[in-house]
């Protein structure tokens, strides 16, 4: 395993699947100590921590719903038991979306859209701050959505919006302390999140949005997340990076 990020320990939200599952992976191959972060895909999260480990990493699971008001405290709380007193990188990618229109969108939908991509995020980063110092990094996970209309997704894209501005407030609120804080917005990626790029009109469909014609594999996220949260991207701060293959340009 590469040594990038050895020593160090991250927070991955969501990590069981998806964007999430790679960048646990791909922060483990550069030798930090990952935090796989569940809600209720328990088995998925276990295989991700064994995964780890086989290759000679280090690793483990942790539960919290994120959707729940305590859910960010419960999740800090057993972060702070996991670790050493230190937290050197936390991901906050743990989302959810949903397609629905102006005239279709319920108040339930709406408010746990905005409980699980913007409240946990902000109130995971308020509990952990304790355990982060000089060199810590901070990555939130933006979208497309924020920047541009795609489909039908107006209260999801939202709080990716939320989720842009938050980089910047927390940017300049943390900078003092030496922690940087950055955002990364994929478009379009192969996972559950957006199954439709599985089929032949899917992708056919993406194409006609993207410079690069191929479909985004979560790995080509996770590497981008993995960048921030070295040493390389230390001069990097409040930014939003795309990765999105060169969508609507």
């Amino acid at each position: 395993m590469k040594s990038h990020l050895g020593n160090k320990t991250a927070l991955v939200t969501g990590a069981s699947r998806g964007i999430g599952r790679a960048t646990a992976l791909a922060l483990a191959r550069q030798n930090a100590y990952v935090l796989v972060h569940y809600s209720t895909a328990a088995a998925e999260a276990e295989a991700v921590v064994a995964e780890i480990r086989a290759a000679g990493g280090r690793a483990d699971a942790l539960a919290a719903d994120l959707g729940m008001a305590d859910g960010p405290h419960a999740l800090a709380a057993a972060t702070r038991e996991a670790l050493d007193g230190r937290l050197d990188i936390l991901v906050a990618n743990a989302g959810i979306a949903m397609n629905a229109s102006i005239d279709d969108m319920s108040l339930d939908d709406f408010d746990r859209l905005f409980a699980v991509n913007v409240r946990a995020p902000y109130f995971l980063t308020q509990q952990l701050l304790p355990l982060m110092g000089e060199g810590a990094s901070i990555v939130l996970l933006s979208s497309l959505g924020a920047r541009s209309p795609v489909g039908e997704i107006s209260a999801y894209a939202a709080t990716k919006g939320a989720i842009d501005t938050l980089v910047k407030h927390f940017a300049q609120a943390l900078g003092s302390r030496g922690i940087r804080v950055n955002g990364v917005a994929p478009g379009v990626v192969d996972t559950d999140m957006s199954a439709f790029v599985r089929s032949d009109a899917g992708r056919e469909q993406v194409f006609k949005l993207q410079a690069l014609q191929r479909v985004a594999q979560p790995e080509d996220i996770a590497d981008v997340i993995a960048f921030l949260a070295s040493d390389g991207a230390r001069w990097i701060t409040g930014d939003i990076v795309q990765v999105d293959g060169g969508t609507k340009l």
